[in-house]
């Protein structure tokens, strides 16, 4: 199947990517390296350096590539940014997003898979939270994820487009060949192993009097290729009709034991330095993935705290500035 990856040079998208080629897709990967790196794209993969927002580039794309199915992760992401700054957001996110689906009625693709997110549950009422929760996002972010998933809905009804929105809620660990390597990084795995790396003096705790069992922040860290492989699987899936599901591990771990395994498993002390809480941080997410497991048969295969840090931890010592180029 020729299949196009928005974002593909990305964290997650070339991991994506790369598990794409395994299975033995041909990838064709779009993005303007805007956020992502050129060395993260697999080398089997065709890459085409282009913006959403180039209409005419992407025309190109859908007539030169025989396009058959679409995986889009190209979005900003930044929830403080996307506060500061919501009609980027829009912009980026949005319209780059309806200028994809244009191209696509277009030339008659009627299968796609869309990175959703967590911050569409500000405010969940039951956890672990599943897909029937409330939707209230916790940002222009968020919401911009949302009116996609909406827009996506009408189209299914209006022209057949088959399609699978995938919430996520802590992407974190790396394969041996892709990691993670944001500027700016914001993820608390990735900063928390920059201490170990010496890259900075210590790791900020935001927040110790939570009502968890060690006061800080719980949240729920899915693996990266467990990710990749529930889109797959999610793509197989759409002939019998669109989808959502919400993906995560089930399971939460807090800032402290983060940081604690991040110590076991690199031997550096990794200060921490503890802060007041930041505003909306909720005390605890955690996904329920039980409907992907029970329709598609996904489980994750790295549903361990320590084999996920220890995955990353392998990547960024041999790539301590990040990717090359």
């Amino acid at each position: 199947m020729n299949i196009l990856v928005t974002g593909g040079a990305g964290y997650i998208g070339s991991i994506v990517v790369e598990e794409l080629v395994k299975a033995g897709q041909r990838v064709i990967v779009y993005d303007n390296l805007s956020q992502g790196h050129r060395d993260a794209i697999d080398r089997q993969a065709t890459f085409i350096k282009g913006d959403l927002a180039d209409v005419v580039r992407l025309e190109a794309v859908f007539q030169q590539h025989d396009i058959e199915a679409v995986m889009h992760f190209a979005s900003s992401t930044l929830v403080a940014e996307s506060v500061a700054d919501p009609l980027l957001y829009f912009r980026n996110n949005v319209a780059c997003g309806l200028n994809l689906f244009e191209a696509m009625l277009r030339h008659g693709v009627k299968r796609f898979i869309l990175s959703s997110t967590a911050n569409l549950f500000a405010e969940p009422e039951r956890m672990p939270i599943d897909e029937d929760e409330r939707i209230v996002p916790g940002s222009p972010y968020g919401e911009s994820k949302f009116i996609l998933e909406r827009m996506l809905h009408w189209l299914d009804r209006s022209h057949g487009l088959r399609y699978a929105a995938l919430r996520y809620f802590n992407a974190a660990g790396a394969s041996p060949d892709h990691g993670e390597d944001h500027d700016p990084e914001t993820h608390l795995i990735p900063l928390v192993l920059k201490v170990a790396l010496g890259q900075r003096e210590h790791i900020e705790i935001y927040g110790t009097d939570y009502p968890t069992p060690d006061g800080t922040c719980v949240r729920d860290y899915i693996h990266v290729i467990d990710l990749a492989q529930a889109h797959i699987l999610a793509l197989q899936a759409l002939e019998e009709g669109s989808r959502v599901y919400n993906l995560g591990n089930g399971r939460g771990f807090s800032v402290r034991e983060v940081i604690e395994t991040a110590r076991q498993i690199t031997g550096h002390p990794i200060p921490a330095v503890e802060g007041p809480r930041r505003p909306g941080d909720p005390a605890v997410l955690i996904a329920s993935s039980t409907k992907i497991s029970r329709q598609l048969g996904w489980q994750p295969r790295y549903p361990d705290l320590r084999a996920i840090i220890s995955s990353a931890w392998d990547w960024h010592r041999r790539h301590p500035h990040g990717y090359e180029n």
